[in-house]
């Protein structure tokens, strides 16, 4: 399947992520656990997305790795990281200092729990706090239409 030029794409860092749910919330492609393949057509910017659990953030931490390294796929750009609330309330100091030491390498986009979304509705409006990533995808959507 071929997609436009400059489509946004979606990889979940580890499974549950939440990649389906924010496609589906704000637009682009959901890939998964996948990283694109410009070289067959697909989109080659990417917003990484994790959960803001310990295992989520080490997975974002390893993600982040093969790109300091120089070892992503070839033609890909990590435009963001996206990091979905793994519960309501507060996150612990250690968690919190961990998503500052991403945000140092990486623009970090953070969404809120949204209990709605966790039973499968996603009619509701997204957050006012995700209005950064809402711009995300609709620049990436006025990059697309102009190119």
């Amino acid at each position: 399947m071929a997609f436009p030029k400059r489509t946004l794409a979606w990889v979940a860092a580890h499974g549950g992520a939440g990649a389906s749910t924010l496609s589906a919330v704000f637009g682009g492609i959901d890939l998964g656990r996948s990283w694109p393949r410009p070289d067959r057509g697909e989109p080659d910017s990417v917003v990484l997305v994790a959960r803001t659990h310990a295992a989520g953030l080490q997975a974002v931490s390893r993600a982040l790795d093969l790109f300091r390294r120089g070892e992503q796929p070839p033609g890909i750009e990590l435009i963001a990281v996206a990091l979905i609330a793994d519960a309501p309330g507060r996150l612990p100091r250690s968690l919190q200092q961990r998503i500052k030491v991403i945000g140092s390498v990486v623009q970090v986009h953070r969404v809120p729990w949204v209990s709605a979304w966790r039973t499968g509705d996603l009619t509701v409006p997204a957050p006012r706090d995700t209005s950064g990533l809402a711009a995300l995808v609709a620049q990436d959507a006025r990059a697309r239409s102009n190119g």
